[in-house]
């Protein structure tokens, strides 16, 4: 699918056909397209907990409001992000890099995160953020759909999955074959609402 077509067609869908199995070699795609998403300085936050087993995700149903596609969709993916991801050998982000970018950038990773909670955790969540929106367009071009969700009590959740103290917990994201067409778009804002040039 083109890529601009997978961008207007994605929606947040509900309803899953709960006996499609995805594949090994698509699940494995839809990662490895996932980790193409950019962060800051190459920092790779993401850790992604793959929620599979069944008595599991009932129990993340149930602290999900009762969502079905948390048991129906045939995959069900859990974003966390580590914040202190910035001070775990920061070197091997990029070793691929000519030595000298290398030196600069890892040098520089440093002084820009100390101390910074507030942006450590952003950035984290920014990471998130534009990881989920390539799954999901990712698993539009392969003939999937998807849902992301935040709607679900995120300190159970995170105790029921031994959330490290040191990661932050974002949306889940559902995946599978849809049964039932999503409502038509409920609106976009006009982009006169939305761009503003140069000023507010």
């Amino acid at each position: 699918m083109d890529a601009l077509d997978a961008i207007y067609q994605r929606r947040a869908v509900k309803h899953y056909d709960p006996n499609h199995k995805i594949t090994p070699e698509e699940e494995q795609k839809l990662l490895e397209t996932t980790i193409q998403a950019p962060t800051s300085f190459n920092i790779q936050h993401w850790r992604f907990v793959i929620l599979r087993d069944p008595e599991l995700r009932k129990q993340v149903r149930q602290l999900g409001f009762d969502q079905a596609q948390i048991t129906e969709a045939s995959l069900l993916i859990l974003f966390t992000a580590d914040v202190k991801a910035w001070e775990k050998e920061p070197e091997r982000y990029w070793k691929n890099a000519p030595e000298q970018v290398a030196k600069q950038l890892v040098g520089m990773i440093e002084p820009f995160h100390q101390g910074r909670e507030w942006l450590q955790r952003d950035e984290a969540q920014r990471s998130i953020g534009m990881a989920m929106q390539t799954l999901m367009l990712t698993a539009k071009a392969i003939g999937y759909d998807s849902c992301p969700m935040i709607g679900f009590d995120i300190e159970k959740l995170a105790e029921l999955i031994n959330l490290p103290k040191d990661h932050v917990m974002g949306p889940m994201v559902a995946i599978g074959k849809k049964v039932k067409d999503s409502w038509p778009k409920p609106g976009q804002l006009p982009l006169s609402e939305l761009v503003i040039e140069n000023q507010f």
